[in-house]
């Protein structure tokens, strides 16, 4: 539904990060989002690798053995030890000990099963490796690639920690569960969710919201569970975004409408919404937008995305409204496009 005149907010002064600050505007409000153009689219060689690979398996054994590790079969599948508990106490006063062996050199993080080796035994991880031309231990070569079965049998007896542990996440896990709980652990350092890649911020989820009041002081945000995202001047040329808040069910969700060339030769209008919180808070709303006129209606609802996905991964999977110019033209006014936006708990 389009709210009565009395009951949008007008503004302005483009500008690609217009969101902003804290109004005084009641529930039902309307915003501004101002457009910007220019926004969106956004040393020495080891010896034979035989050689090399039953040298680096000997000492890899002894390690499994200290750690009460059977033997290692030379190929096949490796599987987790059943006879050792994945806990911090699992192996007491060892376990510290034993992950540190794991370290990549290069991030610091653990080098993980698949487990490669140079030809001298040194270990890096598969991410580091990739963009390695050589060992950053011994400046050997790391082709060809020889695969350390040991130290992966190691590596499926042990709890490594979280990489997130420095910023409070306490839990210790098996490998092949380690990189499913990165990617929705709750310590994760959350990026700026402007679009575009000039805010260059991370840090915890609480200090999203004092980041943007802070670095991006020009966006509206606006009370209520309905309101009019007003998106003007959309026939600016190029790539433009336009970004505004919306505060309601004491959460904050971020509005985005983004003009840009998805494919070459056809612009389109993406707009979406994301919660300020975790991808679980997420699930417990839905959001509404539509646009409405001269005997028109275009609705698209869905679930709010977490910032933690950001705008990006939405436009690549067109999980959001999406729609040609000509199409915006229909629905635009003197060059200037109304958006019903209805939040809603599930």
């Amino acid at each position: 539904m389009t709210l009565p005149p009395d009951r949008q907010f007008t503004g302005n002064g483009p500008h690609l990060e217009a969101m902003s600050r804290p109004s005084s505007a009641g529930a039902g409000g309307g915003g501004l989002g101002a457009g910007k153009p220019g926004g969106g689219k956004h040393g020495g060689s080891g010896s034979s690798a035989a050689a090399a690979a039953a040298a680096a398996a000997a000492a890899a054994a002894a390690v499994a053995a200290a750690a009460g590790v059977g033997s290692v079969a030379g190929s096949g599948s490796v599987t987790p030890s059943s006879a050792v508990s994945l806990s911090s106490a699992g192996l007491p006063g060892q376990s510290p000990e034993l992950t540190a062996l794991f370290e990549c050199p290069v991030c610091f993080d653990y080098v993980l099963p698949p487990i490669l080796q140079c030809q001298a035994g040194h270990l890096v991880c598969n991410q580091c490796r990739q963009k390695l031309s050589c060992c950053p231990t011994c400046r050997g070569p790391l082709t060809p690639s020889i695969r350390n079965l040991a130290m992966e049998k190691v590596a499926s007896t042990l709890p490594f920690p979280c990489k997130y542990s420095s910023a409070g996440c306490l839990l210790t896990l098996h490998h092949s569960e380690k990189p499913d709980h990165e990617e929705v652990c709750e310590f994760r350092p959350y990026t700026c969710p402007c679009p575009g890649a000039t805010c260059k911020w991370h840090g915890s989820l609480e200090a999203v919201m004092p980041h943007l009041m802070h670095a991006h002081k020009s966006i509206t945000t606006l009370q209520g569970e309905d309101i009019v995202f007003l998106a003007t001047d959309i026939n600016l040329p190029g790539a433009v975004d336009w970004v505004m808040m919306q505060s309601c069910f004491s959460h904050h969700f971020m509005l985005v409408l983004e003009k840009q060339e998805k494919y070459e030769g056809h612009q389109q209008f993406f707009a979406v919404v994301l919660l300020i919180g975790t991808r679980k808070q997420a699930e417990n709303f839905a959001y509404r937008l539509e646009l409405n006129g001269n005997r028109r209606r275009l609705t698209w609802e869905a679930t709010p995305r977490s910032i933690h996905d950001g705008v990006a991964a939405a436009i690549m999977n067109s999980d959001c409204l999406v729609f040609d110019t000509s199409i915006a033209h229909l629905f635009a006014d003197n060059g200037n496009l109304g958006i019903n936006v209805t939040i809603s708990m599930c």
